[in-house]
């Protein structure tokens, strides 16, 4: 496995490593994505029997979900033993066509056969949003059978970077980013005026893999900050994505990486 991500130097010249992976199109990324969740499923499910996965919502990953729910590739995974959650979540209903949770079930959950108690969305049926993150905080330790002050260690944690440098609902300069304890926060994100669930940090880098998916010229600028620029995690979240015992892994479409040096 490779090395984890890390950080070096003093805070204003820290210099960011983790694995880089360009490819050539987005289809090539999306191809790329599926072979590492499947690899992952079935190195977790041999060593351990199960196979825990939080996956993300927007538009990159949409071909990924597509494949692995292809009968190429669906076959190559225990569903059986896979465990589903979500990194964050709109606070819409489920059925709501801006819910993550709906975008992976219509693409993904419908077509493999993975059993509906395996599937752990967050729940944002109550108008208090605290006490859904709550809610969905004691799933995570009821699942993971965690002591109070526990981090879990998913297997894989799928993200994705906006073009402000937020990742899973992580914004930048909101106030989850602060939140050293929890599992799961409700966030309110000023500038969307609304609020988000979201994993929170630690719980992000307590995990083995951590992949994100980045595709598109859009996202080109950011990526070199966050990779190359000066640490402001604060201004660019996804810097805060570090993981302490794992694997982090960046997968980049040609464009996405096109302002990168040396790559």
């Amino acid at each position: 496995m490779p090395p984890a991500a890390v950080w070096e130097g003093e805070a204003s010249t820290m210099v960011y490593k983790p694995e880089i992976v360009v490819v050539s199109n987005p289809e090539e990324l999306s191809l790329r994505a599926a072979q590492e969740f499947i690899w992952l499923a079935e190195e977790s499910i041999r060593e351990k029997g199960r196979f825990t996965a939080a996956l993300s919502g927007g538009s990159t990953p949409r071909e990924l979900y597509q494949l692995l729910a292809d009968s190429r590739h669906k076959n190559r995974v225990a569903w059986e033993r896979v465990n589903v959650f979500w990194s964050d979540e709109r606070c819409v209903p489920p059925d709501h066509i801006k819910s993550n949770y709906r975008m992976v079930r219509e693409l993904l959950l419908d077509h493999v056969p993975i059993p509906k108690g395996n599937i752990y969305r967050m729940p944002v049926e109550q108008k208090d949003h605290e006490l859904n993150a709550r809610e969905h905080a004691r799933t995570i330790k009821t699942f993971f059978h965690l002591k109070d002050g526990g981090f879990p260690r998913f297997d894989f944690i799928l993200l994705g970077m906006g073009d402000d440098g937020h990742t899973a609902s992580l914004f930048p300069y909101t106030p989850a980013l602060d939140d050293a304890s929890g599992l799961v926060s409700a966030n309110y994100v000023e500038k969307l005026g609304e609020y988000r669930l979201t994993m929170t940090i630690p719980l992000i880098n307590h995990a083995a893999n951590i992949v994100f998916l980045i595709s598109g010229e859009s996202k080109a600028a950011v990526l070199r900050d966050v990779i190359e620029g000066a640490y402001q995690p604060h201004r660019l979240p996804s810097q805060f994505i570090c993981p302490e015992n794992g694997r982090l892994l960046f997968l980049v479409d040609r464009t996405a990486a096109s302002k990168l040096t040396g790559v």
